[in-house]
């Protein structure tokens, strides 16, 4: 099927300066001890996607970047219900943070080189390995990407979707033409009337929305390919290494404790455990939290609250029917690894 087209040196100082005062602090990290003198951990996300953020009927934020945020605070806070979720868009996402309107994002975020070396932020670990997709409606027959030749796409501006499709489509010789829309509702409300012949954003997000359709789920089709690596996850501010360093060590330690067989209802069997890793990792010997600025039950507090990786996935992304994939431990087939904890 085919259709038709239609119509330098401030820097480093600024970062001296801060990396200066988070070592006056108490912590070793301005961020941390900023948390803990507030009392909870401000986190930016989506707050509209299904599976990652989205408020439930009761106005509990839900879903895997969610949770991702629940285990720093209960990392730095002993307590993973003292946080503060910002909801962020596409454009204001990384100012939000940039300004410490927010302390850290996990917000279905891709993570570049682009955003990395120029927006004065850093990635901390990646939560969901994702791409680029294409959603289309049933009725137009379409099986293929290659069929997408002279079609309206709806995409968000200032994405890395909007280069992803940019650099697919023309390597392929293809022609598109994009219709823009910043307001993610908005966006969606476009494909759903035919304002565009297909949506695109990352894979996971597509399977979310079409989740949302409900009984109508049937009538979208999720095209195969995935044009685009995109992983996905936590993203904070340069210049504090302790904080970097305490984000990255609680994704690992969920990972950890999944490759171990702990979980939130059974990690206190593991209390008297022998195996040295997973000693270190619920806080009985090594003091890994001390090096980090936290608690030495940091990863304890962590898997108890919240849960391994596993459970994690397993509450909100597994009910939209998407396999875990790529996104399972390194020792099930999958791309998830974390160094050892020692």
């Amino acid at each position: 099927m085919k259709f038709k087209t239609s119509l330098g040196a401030t820097a480093l100082t600024v970062g001296m300066l801060f990396a200066g005062a988070a070592m006056a602090q108490g912590s070793g990290s301005a961020t941390i001890d900023a948390i803990v003198k507030r009392g909870e951990l401000v986190c930016g996300v989506a707050g509209a996607t299904a599976g990652f953020s989205l408020p439930d009927s009761q106005g509990v934020m839900r879903g895997i970047d969610a949770d991702s945020c629940r285990t720093v605070a209960a990392a730095i806070l002993g307590d993973a219900k003292k946080i503060k979720f910002v909801p962020t868009t596409t454009t204001n996402r990384f100012t939000a943070l940039q300004s410490g309107e927010v302390d850290m994002l996990y917000r279905s975020t891709t993570w570049t080189l682009g955003r990395e070396g120029n927006l004065g932020t850093l990635f901390a670990s990646i939560n969901f390995y994702d791409g680029t997709g294409f959603l289309v409606k049933a009725s137009t027959g379409v099986k293929s990407v290659k069929e997408l030749d002279g079609a309206t796409v709806c995409v968000q501006p200032g994405t890395s979707t909007e280069l992803a499709i940019a650099d697919h489509f023309r390597v392929n010789k293809l022609k598109f033409t994009p219709i823009l829309i910043q307001d993610l509702a908005e966006l969606q409300a476009a494909y759903i009337s035919g304002r565009c012949d297909t949506y695109s954003t990352d894979a996971s997000g597509l399977a979310s929305f079409r989740f949302q359709q409900g009984p109508k789920a049937t009538e979208h089709v999720l095209l195969p390919e995935i044009i685009s690596k995109e992983p996905l996850g936590a993203m904070v501010r340069k210049g504090d290494d302790k904080f970097f360093d305490l984000v990255r060590w609680t994704y690992f330690a969920g990972l950890i404790a999944e490759e171990n067989g702990i979980n939130s209802t059974n990690i206190d069997t593991f209390l008297t455990s022998n195996i040295p890793e997973v000693r270190r990792l619920l806080g009985l010997e090594g003091d890994m939290g001390k090096a980090l600025g936290v608690d030495a039950k940091f990863a304890y507090n962590s898997v108890k609250q919240v849960g391994n990786t596993a459970e994690i996935w397993e509450r909100n992304i597994t009910p939209m029917g998407i396999p875990r994939g790529i996104n399972n431990l390194w020792n099930k087939g999958g791309l998830q690894y974390a160094p050892p904890m020692r």
